[in-house]
């Protein structure tokens, strides 16, 4: 089985927990790295090597506070590669937004749309 990758968030980069034995797949926080394409390239080739060898289903959760232009980008590719995985493998992309972040959910639907990729929405609280 495929090594977790765990990536601890930071002031400008987002939080990342896939962990397949124990069906979590996770990233989120805020997302404004120099260089997006550097911070996101492990993410987008440890989804590339799950894609081996997937669980027979999987949930993908993005909980973003905020992300910048270059991550929106790189955001983009990890999600058509969850596209890719769908052809051989169950697949649920869960997008989280505040319940006050319109912008967020918006965001999500675009993806959504651009991609061709069914998400579940989750509006949360945030906690005090």
């Amino acid at each position: 089985m495929i090594d977790n990758l765990i990536i601890e968030a930071t002031n400008d980069t987002p939080g990342v927990r896939f962990a397949p034995s124990e069906d979590v797949f996770f990233i989120g926080n805020k997302s404004l790295p120099e260089d997006a394409l550097s911070f996101y390239k492990p993410i987008q080739l440890w989804i590339e090597e799950y894609m081996q060898t997937p669980n027979d289903k999987t949930v993908f959760e993005f909980k973003f506070e905020y992300f910048n232009t270059a991550s929106a980008k790189q955001i983009g590719k990890v999600l058509l590669l969850l596209k890719k995985l769908r052809e051989t493998s169950q697949v649920v992309v869960r997008w989280f937004s505040e319940e006050e972040d319109l912008a967020m959910l918006q965001a999500g639907k675009r993806y959504e749309k651009l991609i061709d990729l069914p998400f579940e929405y989750v509006v949360f609280t945030p906690e005090d």
